[in-house]
């Protein structure tokens, strides 16, 4: 009976809206008895759920709103008030109506998400031919067959064919991306043109748009510390309002006003304020490709004031090619490429993997080595035994402690490519120097816009740490315009760094895209990672992903952040000031119950229609000017030393 009271308790408020109408023409008719009646039904009708609620709240010793309506309605009832006590009654209703309808609206990226998700796949059996099943049921290892205009319906790889695929449920981006064969694809994707055969590899709950969804919910019902402190400040609000109505009850002996400064003590439009604009500025986020992970992490972000970025992958685009092999030994150049390709194979990171593609692309044969033993060390390069030859690559410092020595002529040739932006991979088999191979990564087309956007809306300090050398780190630094570089780091060096910047004061952003940033996107105030091109760990980590790997979501995201705190104040500052305004009115005798309640909840959805304004938010076009300090950098080394600010 109670669970279908407040499941209809919406039909309720609109019958007792009828009622109170019927009553109000039974008045100018002059029928005062039925008007009385119809009244009294009105206040019957809107104040069961009310009361329900409030019977359950105080059930679990909390005090809620409900609690002081029930009272303030009681009061009213009882001095024979039957017009206030339904308006108060009806009024409450309807505002917590427009409050879910407000609610569902801000919630409306999560549904459109939702809307998106794939239902059906089309299996390719072994016999050629296709059979229609339900997304859910694909297996892993599945082969998918996608028609033009369908939906990807896991995530997988291309096996054949080429496509214009629509990734923008996933990414945000709405521009058609082209795929083929061995490129990656997402669910809830759309095929525009073309045909692909795929094969399955996260299939059910494991895709990347399930994880999205799980990501926008949880942020959503994640609460802010200011949402919190309203939650608290409510439970205690409820008595000390009920405390405060008998001091004016026993000053002043009118019942009347003791009651209408009940209800219209209730913090409505302040309880609702600080949620609505957090589920709308969450939702705008991520139909931007900005997943922020709840409304702690959405004040967090407004108050940073310094970015620390990872370079490869995430300054740059992660996608380095081989443009150079210069040879200092005996070797060829393919039976270098194919053994550390060989020897690469144990590694996941960017630059290793490039060199197995690059051996691919040349069509060396490198499988046909035997790796006996492998291991990759992280910041520095990989050692392995391949067919008897003791196989390293990596960096200058792996080298030194390698023993491996490095010619006059090896370490200058080094150096050079390092000044053109390239990234020197030292190769050695049975100690010695075979070969230098350089790589290049391209900076991100829309890295230093979105860093001059952040500058505009309040960054101070921007700051690259990267285990990458400092020739290269410079020559990224240089075109991005940014404060200073930290070249050379380990995995721990970096989380050494961001602990620095927060013990300084700073509050820290780190983004980053590898395994090796997880710990420093960890250490930060607010972490970030790359979502299409980061790994699951990092994505696990940071507190906002950004879909489409654009740095331009960062920007939007950290503008939003600014805007929705902005926003709630508004809010609170609304609620507060009608509520001490209707208050005083109250105690000077001008406004009475039905008129307060009237302009309460029209508070309530004064501050509703403002959150909403944040569903459409997009940052300003112009980027503002700014002034880069003087850049400095560091290696791993100084590091160990205390941090000197560049300025």
């Amino acid at each position: 009976m109670l669970e279908q009271i407040h499941q209809h308790k919406y039909h309720l408020a609109w019958i007792a809206g009828v009622l109170i109408v019927l009553g109000l023409l039974m008045k100018w008719l002059g029928f005062y008895a039925w008007r009385d009646g119809f009244l009294m039904a009105a206040t019957v009708a809107a104040a069961l759920p009310i009361a329900i609620k409030a019977w359950q709240a105080a059930r679990m010793k909390t005090f809620s709103i409900e609690l002081l309506v029930t009272v303030a309605v009681a009061g009213a009832f009882l001095i024979h008030e039957y017009m206030e006590s339904a308006a108060v009654t009806f009024l409450f209703l309807f505002g917590d109506y427009l409050e879910a309808r407000t609610l569902k609206k801000t919630r409306s990226s999560l549904k459109q998400l939702a809307d998106m998700a794939p239902q059906e796949a089309i299996l390719l059996q072994e016999d050629g031919t296709r059979k229609k099943t339900a997304a859910d049921r694909v297996r892993a290892g599945n082969k998918l067959v996608v028609l033009p205009g369908g939906k990807i319906p896991v995530d997988g790889t291309i096996a054949k064919g080429r496509a214009f695929v629509n990734e923008s449920a996933v990414t945000g981006e709405p521009a058609p991306v082209m795929k083929k064969e061995n490129d990656p694809v997402f669910s809830g994707s759309i095929l525009d043109t073309g045909y692909i055969e795929m094969i399955a590899e996260k299939v059910g709950d494991d895709t990347t748009f399930a994880k999205m969804i799980e990501l926008v919910e949880e942020a959503q019902d994640a609460k802010s510390k200011t949402e919190r402190f309203l939650d608290r400040f409510a439970n205690y609000y409820t008595p000390v309002i009920v405390i405060l109505a008998l001091a004016v009850f026993v000053f002043t002996r009118d019942f009347h006003k003791a009651i209408t400064f009940l209800v219209i003590a209730c913090p409505g439009a302040l309880v609702i304020g600080a949620p609505v604009s957090n589920v709308a500025g969450i939702g705008n986020g991520a139909k931007h490709g900005a997943l922020i992970k709840g409304g702690d992490v959405m004040e967090k972000l407004a108050k940073v004031d310094t970015l620390v970025f990872d370079k490869t992958g995430t300054l740059t685009k992660g996608k380095p090619e081989v443009t150079d092999v210069h040879l200092f030994g005996k070797r060829r150049e393919e039976e270098v490429l194919g053994l550390v390709a060989k020897a690469e194979t144990v590694s996941e990171h960017p630059l290793g993997q490039t060199i197995v593609k690059e051996a691919e692309a040349r069509g060396i044969p490198f499988n046909r080595y035997h790796l006996q033993e492998g291991e990759a060390i992280k910041g520095k390069g990989i050692a392995a035994t391949i067919d008897g030859i003791a196989v390293t690559a990596g960096n200058r410092k792996w080298m030194d402690e390698q023993g491996i020595a490095i010619s006059p002529s090896a370490g200058s040739y080094a150096t050079d490519r390092e000044k053109m932006g390239n990234t020197a991979i030292f190769i050695a088999a049975n100690g010695k120097l075979e070969a230098i191979l350089s790589i290049a990564d391209q900076i991100r087309e829309d890295a230093r816009a979105a860093l001059e956007d952040m500058r505009a809306a309040g960054i101070k300090r921007i700051v690259m740490l990267t285990g990458d050398n400092r020739h290269t780190a410079r020559a990224v630094a240089s075109q991005l315009g940014i404060d200073a570089f930290y070249a050379e780091l380990l995995p721990d060096e970096k989380v050494e760094y961001v602990k620095k910047l927060k013990e300084g004061g700073a509050v820290v952003a780190m983004a980053g895209d590898g395994m090796n940033d997880a710990p420093a996107i960890a250490t930060a105030d607010i972490g970030l990672a790359m979502g299409k091109g980061g790994t699951d760990i990092s994505i696990e980590t940071a507190d906002i992903v950004l879909m489409a790997d654009k740095l331009s979501q960062y920007a939007h995201a950290f503008a939003l952040s600014k805007k929705t705190m902005r926003n709630m104040k508004q809010n609170i500052a609304v609620a507060l000031a009608v509520v001490v305004f209707l208050l005083v009115g109250v105690l000077r005798g001008q406004v009475d119950l039905a008129a307060g309640m009237f302009v309460h909840e029209g508070s309530v959805l004064a501050v509703i229609l403002n959150a909403m304004r944040l569903i459409g938010f997009a940052p300003k076009g112009g980027r503002q000017k700014f002034k880069i300090s003087k850049m400095g950098e560091l290696d791993g080394d100084q590091l160990r030393k205390p941090v000197r600010h560049v300025k």
